[in-house]
């Protein structure tokens, strides 16, 4: 089996596995006590939790450096959410979405310094 077989077939079983967990957590919102501040916190945590398995499952297929970019920035924002952060974490969470603007300014943007071909424009 060739590696990009498995990697759809890997690809389709998280796919499966977003499914049953949104389900799940559909129930599990849906329980809790929509008056308190956790359950939003919980909430927005399920569902940035999807959105970077989606977002994994479109890497695995496209191989893409903006689905790579995205997922990670996903990431940075899932651990930000976190009420019970500390400067450290705050700070590195930061410079974390900095050096992905960066990669995304440098490596994706139409304006970037490199041509269309990734070489590098003569001044």
């Amino acid at each position: 089996m060739n590696f990009g077989l498995q990697e759809r077939i890997l690809a389709l079983v998280i796919l499966g596995g977003v499914a049953v967990f949104g389900l799940s957590s559909a129930q599990t919102l849906l329980a809790m006590s929509w008056g308190q501040t956790d359950t939003f916190y919980e909430l927005i945590y399920r569902v940035l939790l999807l959105v970077i398995a989606i977002e994994l499952v479109r890497t695995l297929v496209t191989h893409d450096l903006r689905a790579i970019l995205g997922l990670l920035a996903f990431v940075v924002a899932r651990k930000m959410l976190k009420p019970d952060l500390n400067v450290i974490d705050i700070v590195l969470s930061v410079l974390a979405f900095v050096a992905l603007l960066a990669a995304n300014y440098w490596w994706l943007s139409p304006s970037s310094p490199q041509g269309s071909d990734g070489s590098d424009v003569a001044p």
